[in-house]
């Protein structure tokens, strides 16, 4: 999965007939301390999420498991809305573990 914020809506009025009622939305992939990278992702909004929204993004075939995506010709979907953050161990930590 992917963490990003909503930063942009993808306006298609021409698509697949599966699509159809979709909604396209533009992800930025952040980082745990909420700062932007810069990777992004076009994603069907399958939860109603908004822009400046924090979202978990499922790809590939995962993608295609939520009710709204069976079997639709879709590569990434948005299926959770972030409420909150909890991280316990911090990031240096861990790096310093694997060593």
């Amino acid at each position: 999965m992917i963490l990003g914020r909503v930063i942009g809506t993808v306006w298609a009025t021409r698509k697949d007939e599966n699509l159809v009622g979709a909604k396209f939305l533009i992800v930025r992939q952040i980082n745990l301390d909420y700062s932007d990278t810069k990777n992004f992702v076009i994603a069907v909004d399958s939860v109603g999420a908004g822009v400046g929204e924090v979202v978990l993004v499922a790809t590939g075939s995962s993608a295609r498991q939520t009710t709204f995506t069976k079997n639709k010709p879709i590569d990434a979907v948005i299926m959770a809305i972030v409420d909150k953050l909890d991280i316990v161990i911090k990031e240096e930590k861990l790096e310093t573990a694997k060593n």
